[in-house]
């Protein structure tokens, strides 16, 4: 009888060590692929306290003195003080570009959620379709259209394109048709609101979540945009942060006398991720909810 007792008591206890094995190696995966990508930021960081010489005559990953205060003071003093002018830029365009094209996206989102009309899954299917055309196969047409229009070398340039966010409707209509149920909207119309008050009213407040997220992928994708302001622009004091140190960095292999040294260069880098990383702590708890849009209807 006692054995009969005991060999369920065996085979309960596999399935917990074959548990505890997965588990072990879940988190030796997730620690080698956390450290792939923690890896360029630490050598970024270890770089930007480097002099010239020591970045590279010392070891890539660990420290050879600490220059980062004169680094910085080198950075912001660089041709007049010019990288604050590209950091000015930067976050013009991000937070202009960002908030604008958060604001289409709400409404174009809301619309295709929950308004009936025409043609809505055609043009739908065609922005699911935009989703898969890289932003750069449309750099040059749209140059071609910002010339027509004589907004080349302008902030406009940059601006405009980045309005458009295919991924952030795609995210938003998503989110208006799982978490805003018909019946609350159709109590607002019969207390006599029109259309647009109950978007500003009712479904507006209920999208806060899904609004973070968007506002901040749509800010880092316009922080981080290079190709379209290569091309759009000429004015170095319209430059973005990304521009502008690939211009000193040019400027250094080449050897131009009075080019940005390598360290200096890579202190701007380092400084360029910053705002980034406040703008994420600062807004977490927001865009984590965001990215679970449409897990849990």
């Amino acid at each position: 009888m006692s054995t009969l007792t005991q060999a369920p008591e065996r085979a309960e206890a596999k399935p917990a060590r074959r548990i505890t094995a997965g588990s072990t190696a879940a988190h030796v995966v997730m620690a080698l692929m956390a450290v792939y990508f923690l890896l360029p930021f630490w050598w970024l960081l270890v770089a930007a306290t480097k002099n010239n010489e020591g970045l590279f005559d010392a070891g890539a990953l660990w420290f050879s003195g600490f220059h980062l205060t004169e680094n910085l003071k080198l950075l912001f003093n660089q041709e007049n003080g010019v990288y604050l002018t590209w950091l000015r830029n930067s976050a013009f365009y991000a937070v202009v570009s960002g908030v604008g094209a958060t604001a289409i996206s709400a409404l174009a989102g809301y619309a295709f959620a929950k308004l009936r009309f025409p043609g809505r899954n055609a043009l739908f299917a065609l922005l699911l379709g935009l989703i898969m055309v890289p932003a750069t196969a449309l750099v040059l047409p749209t140059y071609l259209l910002m010339s027509q229009a004589n907004l080349v070398d302008t902030i406009w340039a940059v601006i405009l394109p980045s309005l458009l966010n295919p991924f952030g409707v795609y995210l938003l209509r998503v989110y208006v048709a799982d978490s805003i149920p018909d019946e609350m909207l159709e109590a607002a119309r019969m207390d006599g609101a029109g259309e647009f008050r109950v978007f500003r009213s009712v479904a507006l407040p209920a999208m806060k979540p899904a609004l973070i997220t968007v506002l901040l992928f749509s800010m880092v994708a316009s922080w981080n945009n290079f190709f379209l302001p290569l091309v759009m622009l000429s004015d170095d004091q319209l430059y973005p942060l990304t521009v502008g140190l690939r211009t000193w960095y040019m400027s250094a292999i080449m050897g131009n006398g009075g080019a940005a040294t390598f360290n200096v260069i890579v202190t701007g880098a380092l400084v360029a991720i910053v705002p980034l990383i406040v703008a994420f702590l600062m807004l977490q708890r927001y865009w984590r909810g965001g990215l679970t849009i449409g897990a849990v209807k």
